[in-house]
């Protein structure tokens, strides 16, 4: 049964059920011409179709399926993206009110689900990398001291691959954690087809999240979570906290769809993207190795990320993310050879404005005056960034979205987070929330 799933899906269409349940489309007609042929299999939870949070088939195979082959215990499907998935692998990992030794470069969800479940962060920084001008590979010296001063940490929480593609020793950084007694729980939301490269980028994690929607050919918030040392039905539990009790089933379709894709061939022509990325590192400028990188993750060095991004956007190609001194690309099987071609005449006629121009690093991390529960949930006003100056932040202040925080919330705004967002040209016309001073 190589798509449990989507046959169980097809069977129940082949009945042609008188449909007296969810949803009103009834199977028959959606009024947007380019889904139509999708309604038949969204349905709901029906005998012989299953329920995502309870045992049982056809959802028992298909996520059995993707754990052996990400080499995990458990895997749970998710509708809500790599957010639901990192919401609920630390609310499996952690208590409430527990600390938590927490990556700088995490993604805005984990800021939330912090807050939720009122935990003390406490920030992991990554070595800065002068000569590509991003941060590095998260530092397993660094992750060993602060375990030694803050021993009372039981889960660690790092992101890999970063937007950028770069890559942390998930094994090693496991190994450290687990010698301790706690557990590492890796957003890898951008490396659902790693472990298809042949690349061991998970070993040594407790939980890890990818979303599949990113990477693969899966519909957009399609996203798994793979968890070891916990019992399967705490997972379900954990999961149903924070997903809709309607998940799509034309969504949870396409994640079969998709491993199945990778197994019958998908993988290799998922090889050959990767190798054309490599051609195309070698001849501009770029990260490449030995930096430990995603291998279909292209980020160019340029000498303006928002000024190389209108450039390619005139020409008709859109990129993934653009920083100060980066452009980046997420390749997959999918960027047809003519669109890569396209790439490559384009990056040509731009190779000038391309170079090291590496942005500064961020200043040392602010002081932090609120919890991120208390600031994300206390009243707000919103004001431009130019007149912050000593304010508290309601959220994060990142200079690209969903961003890695120059200032987190619950911290407060100083002149060198100013003067550095100027640096960088962010565009400090742009109003914030900050708390309300009453607040405080």
């Amino acid at each position: 049964m190589p798509t449990p799933l989507y046959d169980a899906l097809l069977q129940y269409c082949a009945r042609n059920a008188a449909r007296f349940h969810m949803p009103g489309h009834k199977g028959r007609f959606l009024p947007v011409p380019e889904l139509a042929a999708l309604a038949p299999l969204d349905v709901t939870e029906i005998p012989g179709l299953g329920n995502l949070y309870e045992a049982g088939e056809p959802f028992d195979s298909a996520q059995e399926l993707w754990a052996q082959d990400f080499g995990f215990e458990n895997c749970q499907f998710l509708t809500g993206g790599s957010t639901m998935g990192i919401h609920t692998g630390l609310a499996l990992c952690c208590a409430p009110g527990e600390k938590v030794l927490v990556d700088r470069t995490y993604h805005r969800a984990v800021f939330h689900a912090m807050a939720l479940l009122d935990l003390e962060p406490v920030y992991l920084e990554r070595p800065w990398l002068a000569d590509q001008g991003l941060a590095g590979p998260v530092d397993l010296e660094l992750v060993e001291k602060k375990l030694k001063s803050h021993p009372d940490i039981k889960t660690v929480c790092i992101t890999s691959p970063t937007y950028s593609g770069i890559l942390s020793d998930t094994r090693a950084i496991g190994a450290l954690i687990h010698a301790r007694g706690g557990k590492l729980f890796v957003d890898g939301a951008h490396g659902a087809h790693l472990p298809f490269l042949g690349l061991d980028a998970f070993s040594g994690a407790d939980g890890v999240v990818v979303s599949a929607h990113k990477t693969l050919p899966a519909m957009g918030q399609t996203a798994l979570l793979f968890i070891n040392g916990f019992e399967r039905e705490l997972v379900r539990l954990r999961a149903s906290l924070y997903g809709t009790s309607s998940p799509s089933y034309p969504m949870m379709a396409s994640l079969d769809g998709a491993r199945q894709w990778l197994k019958d061939g998908g993988g290799e022509v998922y090889r050959q993207t990767a190798r054309e990325v490599t051609r195309l590192r070698e001849k501009f400028p770029s990260l490449r190795p030995p930096l430990p990188l995603d291998p279909a993750r292209l980020t160019l060095k340029v000498c303006s990320g928002p000024a190389f991004t209108r450039a390619l956007e005139k020409r008709g190609i859109y990129p993934e993310m653009e920083d100060g001194g980066h452009v980046v690309l997420i390749c997959t099987p999918q960027d047809l050879e003519e669109n890569f071609a396209r790439l490559e005449r384009a990056l040509e006629e731009l190779k000038g404005e391309m170079g090291a121009c590496p942005p500064i690093p961020a200043p040392p991390l602010p002081e932090r005056v609120l919890s991120l529960r208390r600031a994300l949930f206390s009243s707000s006003v919103s004001r431009p960034l130019e007149e912050c100056e000593g304010e508290i932040a309601a959220g994060s202040v990142a200079p690209y979205p969903p961003g890695v925080p120059v200032v987190a919330p619950g911290e407060r705004i100083t002149k060198k987070e100013l003067a550095y967002l100027g640096e960088i040209r962010y565009n400090t016309k742009s109003e914030i929330r900050v708390v309300a001073r009453e607040n405080p």
